[in-house]
Parts: C-alpha cells; structure tokens; sequence
C-alpha cells in the first residue's frame, strides 16, 4: 500500500456493485462436480481430521488418493487414516504440526521438499478464528500466522519442488472473509498493535493476505505447469471458532451452524478445482466453491503484494533471495 495514502480514496472507486451481487447469487450454488478417478495420486492436506479437511480427505481417498494429511492431533491422524484404510483401501499417512509455529510451518515445508514423489494437490485447509488476540510462540497474531504465513512459509520452500514436478495444482482455502479488509492491509501493522482488534477484521486481514501472495506465486509458477488458485468453502458447518468462549459457541451452534450446509460440498468443490480438465492450467484465480469471481479491490494490489511478500520473507526468516 502506498505509504500515507488514504486506503478509503485507493480502493472506494475500484468496488462493483456487480461483484457483491455475484457473491450473494454464487453463496446459493451448488458446486461443480468432477467424477474422474485420481488413481494413486499424491494429495497433501493441512487440517485433515476435521471439517472440510475430513470430508476432503475421504473425497480423495474415494477415487484412489493417496492422503498425506498434516494435523496437530496424532491421535486423531491415525484414526483418520485407519478409516481411509478400511473405506476406501488406500494407504494414507500423516505429519503432526502446528501451523501456529513458524518452526513448524518451516519444517513441514522442509520435509514435503524432500519427498521424492510429485504432489499432485497440495491443500491448504488448516485455519482458525478468534474473537480475541492471541499471539503464537514467535509473538505473531495468531490468526495471520495460521491463516496466511504457514501457507506463505511452505508454497515458499516448495516452490522449487513443485516448479521441477512441471504439473501440481496448490489450493488455498480463502473465504469471502477476505472482504471484511475493506480499506486493504498494512504490510507495517501486521500483528494488529496500534489498530482495535476484531476477529471478523484479523480474519478478513490474513485471507487478503494470503490472495496478495497467491498473485506472486502465480507469476513465479507461470508456464511451469503449476498452478494456485484460491477458494470460498461456502458457508458451511465446521469446527472453526472452537477456541472461542461459551457464548460464541453457543451462538455459532444455535444461529451459524444452524443456517449452514454440510462440508461435502467444500470438498466436493475441491475435489473439482484439483482434479478436473476444465481448470487445466488455470491460476492465480478465486473462487466462491467452483465459481470464479473478482476478490475485493486490496486483495488485487500489486504494490501491496509485493511488499507484504517481503515483509513475509523477513518475519519467516526467509530472507534469502526474491523469487
């Protein structure tokens, strides 16, 4: 963002009408399906034992995947992978980490490197909301560190990997959250300590961030046969906010949860953007389950994207060299 700039004259022009519409007529859609087999593939996902990433995992694993999902509960890795085991016979495995950690993050990067096969999907689902600020052991907050910078942090060590595979396809699960950054972000603010916090604004911060990234990654991997495109999972029903006090989980069971839909079909939705010939070489998109739209105007920002990646560089201790 241009230094001393008035975020409200930057970006008030460039909003649609148009866009919003689409989004609220695209929150009814079903998803797109893809019924092709994924026969011994490689798919990688982050947050895999609940939610979207449960139900992800088993789509997979339903036409042949093979899983590595990457959880912070071993108990529960194993038992998902038993399940994958006995439904549907295929043979999963499992990392345990913390997104929360840079130490981590990195060290998941480290070791997907290191595998000698390619990935084929890679799916960034781990994420959280929290009404209040928390700060991680690097003293981040912690909803930009799980929700963007462990995604920055691992696409960044594997960008090599995947660019050699010549074919992979990165999934980011964003939101339409990333609109509640209405004025953008501050790439000198990031850990939200001289601005008020709000869960709904640290939440739509860390998703803007993490579509700001995916337009840098995109012209790195432009013509390597890799490609990374954003998605909105639909308002469904999932564990996210569980960190929260008894009134907000009282609520979200009583009034959010209530008015949702199941996370089949975020995972049917991923299945299609992984999977199917019609995304064939598309990227740096967002899409609202298998539709695409145009995100808000401060997640299009070139000149911020290229200084929150650097900022991103420098915080992960990534500082080693531009793309």
């Amino acid at each position: 963002m241009e230094r001393g700039r008035n975020p409200i004259r930057k970006y008030w022009k460039q909003y649609k009408w148009s866009n919003i519409r689409a989004m609220i007529k695209n929150n009814k859609s079903d998803p797109k399906i893809c019924s092709d087999d994924f026969e011994d593939r490689l798919v990688v996902v982050t947050g895999g034992t609940s939610g979207i990433g449960y139900y992800t995992c088993r789509k997979y694993a339903s036409h042949g995947a093979r899983i590595l999902s990457i959880n912070r509960n071993k108990e529960k890795s194993e038992s998902l992978c038993e399940e994958l085991r006995r439904d549907f016979g295929v043979e999963p495995s499992y990392m345990i980490a913390d997104f929360s950690s840079l130490e981590d993050s990195k060290r998941v990067g480290e070791e997907l490197s290191k595998i000698g096969d390619p990935i084929d999907v890679l799916i960034h689902n781990a994420g959280v909301f929290l009404k209040q600020k928390e700060l991680t052991v690097d003293g981040l907050e912690t909803t930009f560190a799980v929700n963007y910078l462990s995604s920055f942090v691992i696409n960044y060590i594997l960008r090599d990997k995947l660019k050699a595979q010549e074919k992979s396809r990165v999934l980011l699960v964003n939101s339409e959250g990333h609109r509640f950054a209405v004025w953008g972000i501050k790439t000198d603010e990031l850990n939200w300590q001289k601005r008020h916090y709000s869960g709904l604004k640290a939440y739509g911060f860390a998703k803007t961030a993490q579509l700001l990234s995916m337009k840098i990654f995109n012209e790195y991997f432009k013509g390597s046969g890799v490609t990374i495109n954003a998605m909105h999972p639909g308002a469904v029903r999932t564990g996210t906010g569980k960190e929260n006090g008894a009134f907000y989980k009282w609520y979200k069971k009583n009034f959010v949860d209530r008015f949702s839909r199941s996370p089949e079909i975020s995972a049917e939705s991923l299945y299609y953007l992984g999977v199917s010939r019609d995304l064939e070489g598309i990227s740096g998109r967002f899409f609202n389950l298998t539709t695409e739209e145009i995100p808000a105007p401060p997640a299009l920002d070139t000149e911020t994207a290229e200084e929150l990646w650097q900022e991103s560089l420098r915080i992960g201790g990534l500082n080693h060299g531009d793309l």
